[in-house]
């Protein structure tokens, strides 16, 4: 069976490698052009790019997916099967070229969670559960008719990025499972709209923005506890420090934490500290303890060597 695969991110990467250690026939790699990034401006491959690389796979980089050159290449390539992992969305012409389709690997059990950002809205919403999903492409996002599923269990501190590493090895395997399953014909063909009536709401996975990330101390903490850990390490929810001495504000992003439940008087968002190693935040029953912290302008710190440099006594959240 010939393969061609399209991703972008590490994500993408665990999955191709599962696929050449197992002597599956990838003859093309579809992935990201190549861009300049970070403060030099200097050009950075994609993760995929820098794997197929090293595995002297065929590599290819359309600027558009409709571009004929790029679509007659596809058409020379005569793969039998498309595997996608974290890569944009696809035009009927190329999705539906292979005889055996084009699938695709989502982070979540569909039809919960469909989206750009599954793993973190999983945590965020306080799910206890979520998992993988292989399915076939069609013209709607994350609809198309299911192969396999894998659940994955979601621990009280997990974060985004455990959760990812988690998807990402589990998915991997699960990719190989569906491939095979689909050469040797015995694969299931589950229409999503027959497991709808099982969900009485579902939940939606939207890009997330800057904006969106910002912390609402006003919230219950366990609110605030899923959403931090839900943003870390990536994108980061953040907030706004306020240095009463100096009356200087600086964006401030936080990345793991912990719930304390106690009845207390202090106004939200109001940090309260020995300036040695303890540092928790006022919220809705409770506090909000704080392990990892990073201000505007400065290195990513624990607690213990932000509050080396750092009066926290006299900042509080907002």
């Amino acid at each position: 069976m010939k393969i061609i695969f399209m991703g972008t991110p590490e994500f993408a990467v665990v999955s191709l490698a599962h696929l050449i250690k197992n002597n599956f026939k990838v003859v093309a790699v579809i992935t990201a052009p190549d861009r300049p990034a970070g403060r030099g401006q200097k050009i950075r491959y994609s993760a995929i790019k820098e794997y197929s690389l090293t595995k002297g796979l065929k590599i290819l980089q359309p600027t558009s997916l409709k571009d004929e050159n790029f679509i007659a290449k596809l058409k020379e390539l005569n793969a039998d099967l498309q595997v996608v992992v974290a890569f944009r969305m696809l035009p009927k012409i190329v999705w539906d070229m292979p005889r055996y389709g084009t699938i695709n690997l989502h982070a979540s059990i569909l039809p919960q969670y469909r989206g750009a950002a599954p793993i973190n809205w999983a945590i965020i919403n306080g799910e206890k559960q979520t998992g993988v999903t292989t399915f076939f492409i069609n013209e709607k996002i994350d609809t198309g008719n299911i192969i396999e599923q894998q659940k994955v269990e979601i621990t009280a501190q997990e974060t985004a990025g455990t959760l990812h590493d988690k998807l990402m090895n589990t998915g991997a395997k699960l990719l190989q499972t569906s491939i095979e399953s689909i050469k040797n014909n015995n694969y299931k063909n589950i229409n999503q709209k027959n497991l709808l009536s099982a969900h009485k709401i579902l939940h939606k996975a939207p890009k997330i923005f800057k904006d969106d990330c910002k912390i609402d101390w006003n919230n219950d903490i366990k609110i605030i506890d899923c959403f931090i850990r839900g943003m870390s390490p990536y994108p980061t929810a953040w907030t706004i420090l306020h240095d009463k001495k100096t009356d200087k504000k600086y964006k401030t992003k936080l990345f793991d934490s912990e719930v304390i439940v106690e009845n207390h008087k202090f106004d939200c968002g109001t940090i309260i500290t020995d300036n040695k190693k303890s540092f928790k935040i006022a919220a809705k029953n409770g506090y909000i303890k704080i392990n990892t912290i990073q201000v505007q302008g400065k290195k990513k710190l624990s607690i213990k060597d932000f509050l080396n440099g750092f009066n926290a006594k006299k900042i509080f959240f907002k």
